[in-house]
C-alpha cells in the first residue's frame, strides 16, 4: 500500500504549509484549482501533500490519506461492503487520475487511481 495524496483541510492554510515545510523540508507551490485550491508539495517518497481551506461552510478540517489503488471501482465496492459510507464517488481529474472518498469508523479515507 502506498499513499498517493495526503490532503489536509485546514482553517489556516499558510500557517499549516509553513509548519509542514519547516518540519519536513517541503516546498509548497501556488494553489491548484483542480485540487480545491490546495497548495501542494511533493515529498521525497513521491507522494503529494496538499493543504487547502474548507470549500464550504459545513466542511470541517480533516487529514485524509488517498491510497493508491489499481481499480478504484473495485476498491470502492470493497470499502462499502465493509461498512463504509461513500462520501464522493469516483471522479476523474484530467491529468491526475480518479479519486473517491468514503467514511468508515468516523474517519475519512481516500482512494486514488492513476
Amino acid at each position: 500500500m502506498r499513499i498517493h495524496y495526503l490532503e489536509i483541510v485546514a482553517t489556516d492554510v499558510d500557517a499549516t504549509c509553513s509548519a509542514y515545510a519547516a518540519a519536513n523540508n517541503l516546498q509548497f507551490g501556488e494553489p491548484q484549482a483542480d485540487l480545491g485550491n490546495a497548495r501542494t508539495a511533493t515529498a521525497q517518497q513521491g507522494h503529494i501533500v496538499g493543504v487547502r481551506a474548507p470549500m464550504h461552510e459545513a466542511e470541517e478540517p480533516v487529514v485524509r490519506p488517498y491510497w493508491l489503488v489499481d481499480d478504484i471501482e473495485s476498491a470502492v465496492d470493497s470499502a462499502v461492503a465493509a461498512g463504509g459510507e461513500l462520501a464522493h464517488p469516483p471522479l476523474e481529474i484530467p491529468g491526475r487520475g480518479k479519486f473517491a472518498i468514503y467514511i468508515l469508523g468516523g474517519v475519512h479515507h481516500g482512494l486514488w487511481q492513476l
